[in-house]
């Protein structure tokens, strides 16, 4: 990702203007002002609401994130892990409408639009910067594809031991691998994945926002039966016990927890992609602040009950996946639905998190081969009769098929889901959720600099700086920690 081209707000500005015209979509060429079939840039109408924009953000956020946070509680306590989960809900939406304030530049009803994160950054900030932010989100993005692809399979797996079990009264121990899993996972993803845009997948978002509510009401009711079961609430004020762990390993957990609850409520990454699907009047800012409101408070809800309830059920044997923790127990065809919802979910959610990576790399190529028929050139395929021909691009197909393999890859070498999504919710939670938002406010109202808000705001990313180096540090001690005893494409349970 080091060739991202652009350094400045010219560069980008050219870039846009070049590629105005999608090939997908048959957009036309910008235009003066708006019409009833195409938007003030010349595109598309935009189409998207509140509620579309809420369901993207759902469908992001409330993903396999949630089924760690009864682990990352027990890791912190009663005290400090709700606190914990309360500040983060809290420092995402507020620079979430920092950042939604950069979708245009200037006026926020006719001012120019920043199609991505990137050019948010290019016109704000520029220079070097550009490219750090490039370089950091579409890592992350690939990381998040790496993380679904393990929590997808693991579920999978989840439904195969309960039915096996069952079949055979407990007397089989019912062994099984995470690999063939994961090649089905990324199968299907190659198909999805020939959606051309992120405009086209709302429907999908839709169904996985809804599979998010469905899992997540599940393993929030299986905690609640549990602690009914166990007649009192497991768990104690400072977290997991010394003695079923060292002290050094409770400071890495402590850590790494930081990093699973920072990726639980993530999605800064792709809000202004989200934010380009909105349609105006009101100002898409407007609109974006109001969704992300709603996502963020009721995902909190969620998270809390999931979380807390799950620490209560299990308390320091909390399992680093919520749903796995409850075993094989009776009704065991419910913790099958839970875990296919899991899988419908982190189908979309694969989606979500990726369509942005694909029209960077598809919009770099068609910048740098702008005659390349395998490049530029789109085929009327009729798949079903009476259906209209699908539009068929080559490069599209062959980059984002070689894409969905390499993140399978790389899931079957390193299966570990609490310290790979520790990993990837450090990473990116300070540069991306924190640092460049804060930025480019600072940037775009011209905050003097020394004045009580621009210090405010400055210790704010200084904070989470410290949060993420931790959380980082811990969730690379557990993958060393996981790699001394783990063999690759071995039976995992």
């Amino acid at each position: 990702m080091g060739d991202i081209n652009m350094t400045n707000a010219a560069a980008a500005a050219t870039m846009d203007q070049q590629l105005q015209y999608d090939h997908s979509l048959d957009v036309k060429p910008p235009q003066q002002g708006g019409s009833k079939s195409f938007d003030d840039d010349g595109r598309l109408k935009r189409t998207g609401t509140v509620w579309t924009a809420t369901s993207h953000i759902i469908t992001a956020v409330i993903g396999s994130g949630v089924l760690s946070l009864a682990w990352a509680i027990a890791q912190l306590g009663w005290i400090l892990g709700p606190a914990v989960m309360l500040v983060f809900a809290f420092v995402i939406y507020y620079t979430s409408c920092l950042l939604s304030d950069c979708y245009r530049t200037g006026d926020q009803i006719t001012g120019t639009r920043n199609y991505t994160y990137m050019d948010a950054v290019s016109t704000n900030l520029g220079g070097s910067k550009v490219k750090l932010c490039g370089l950091i989100q579409y890592i992350n993005l690939f990381g998040v594809g790496i993380g679904y692809t393990i929590a997808a399979s693991i579920s999978m797996m989840a439904v195969e031991r309960s039915n096996c079990f069952h079949a055979s009264h407990n007397d089989n121990p019912c062994l099984t691998s995470s690999t063939p899993y994961m090649i089905i996972f990324g199968v299907l993803q190659i198909i999805f994945s020939q959606i051309p845009d992120f405009d086209r997948i709302s429907w999908l978002s839709k169904v996985a926002a809804v599979m998010s509510f469905t899992y997540s009401g599940i393993g929030m009711g299986l905690g609640i039966a549990k602690v009914a079961e166990n007649g009192k609430f497991k768990g104690s004020l400072t977290g997991i016990s010394i003695g079923k762990v060292t002290q050094a390993q409770k400071i890495w957990r402590k850590s790494q927890a930081l990093g699973n609850i920072a990726f639980a409520y993530s999605y800064s990454m792709i809000l202004i992609e989200i934010q380009d699907t909105l349609k105006a009047p009101p100002s898409e800012a407007t609109t974006m602040r109001k969704a992300s409101l709603f996502s963020v408070s009721t995902t909190t809800i969620f998270y809390m009950l999931c979380g807390c309830m799950g620490y209560a059920a299990f308390g320091d044997m909390a399992p680093g996946n919520l749903l796995t923790g409850f075993g094989f127990y009776n009704p065991y065809w419910l913790v099958d639905i839970a875990n296919v919802a899991i899988v419908i979910h982190l189908v979309g959610g694969y989606q979500v998190y990726c369509q942005p990576l694909f029209a960077f790399i598809e919009k770099c190529a068609a910048t740098k081969w702008p005659k390349s028929d395998f490049v530029n050139k789109n085929f009327q395929v009729a798949f079903l009769p009476g259906c209209r021909p699908y539009n068929l691009n080559l490069f599209r197909v062959v980059w984002r098929t070689l894409f969905v393999v390499l993140t399978t890859l790389i899931s079957m070498l390193l299966p570990f889901f609490n310290d790979l999504i520790g990993i990837i919710g450090a990473f990116s939670f300070w540069p991306l959720t924190v640092y460049f938002p804060v930025e480019m406010y600072i940037s775009q109202k011209k905050i003097p600099k020394w004045s009580s808000k621009w210090l405010c705001l400055q210790l704010l990313s200084a904070i989470c700086l410290v949060i993420s180096i931790a959380a980082t540090a811990g969730s690379v001690a557990g993958v060393v920690a996981d790699l001394k005893v783990y063999h690759p494409f071995k039976s995992n349970y």
